[in-house]
């Protein structure tokens, strides 16, 4: 199914894309998933998504104290009817034009935000947010930029657990819609299984990395992982 480099590579890949998400609070997908596709397509996207239920369960379990309840519950009410437009989406449209659009949006959000102005986080903006992260989290399981944009002047802990909450919602709407529509196959599971130990090594080292970074260092880190993964999309845009 896969060859032994492109096993090693996808194992290195995940566990830094774990590593990412523990300290940023989101960036799995966004490292991986652009990476793994360009290495080997049956790698991605779905297998991202089964893998990146346990993390976010770890990480909010471990952050549980900072949870910004009431905007997360906004931005979850978005991702149910974001995760069924996402679903009929990927069975309407080319991936490739779904990648140029998500690249185009998340790119555009990043300028925004890094140019000084933030998103005002009312109920209307978070449940925009949440449908926004529905649809793309569902297509190309890259699901966290909208929502770490959102929340990219909170305290490290706080973007860390209310992302993570969001998610473990958030994926499970997309795995339910994705497995009732058929788009989930025992290939998926396979390699999921595969990036499975990678994924746990990037989880136990982010506990000690996340430490380390202030809230200043972090949010310039959410504004660079964004821009990766804008730029990644491209690319595989691009290649496909």
């Amino acid at each position: 199914m896969f060859t032994p480099i492109e096993i090693v590579i996808a194992l290195v890949v995940s566990a830094i894309g774990a590593a990412l998400q523990g300290v940023v609070g989101f960036g799995f997908g966004v490292l991986s998933v652009p990476i793994l596709t360009i290495l080997n397509p049956d790698l991605t996207p779905i297998p991202q998504l089964i893998l990146a239920l346990p993390l976010a369960t770890t990480i909010a379990l471990r952050e549980r104290r900072h949870l910004d309840l009431s905007g997360a519950a906004w931005v979850i009410a978005g991702r149910f009817p974001g995760g069924l437009c996402g679903a009929l989406l990927l069975g309407a449209l080319a991936s490739r034009t779904l990648d140029a659009v998500i690249a185009f949006v998340v790119l555009g959000a990043t300028v925004t935000v890094a140019s000084g102005w933030s998103i005002r986080r009312t109920s209307f903006t978070e449940f925009l947010v949440g449908i926004t992260s529905g649809i793309t989290g569902t297509i190309s399981a890259i699901g966290g930029p909208p929502v770490a944009l959102l929340y990219h002047d909170s305290p490290g802990p706080t973007i860390r657990s209310t992302l993570s909450t969001i998610f473990i919602i958030g994926l499970l709407i997309n795995l339910g819609t994705l497995a009732a529509f058929g788009e989930i196959h025992v290939s998926d599971l396979k390699a999921a299984a595969i990036l499975l130990p990678g994924m746990l090594v990037g989880l136990t080292l982010s506990k000690y990395l996340a430490a380390r970074f202030d809230d200043r260092v972090l949010r310039r880190l959410i504004l660079v992982t964004a821009t990766v993964a804008s730029i990644g999309l491209a690319v595989k845009v691009f290649i496909g």
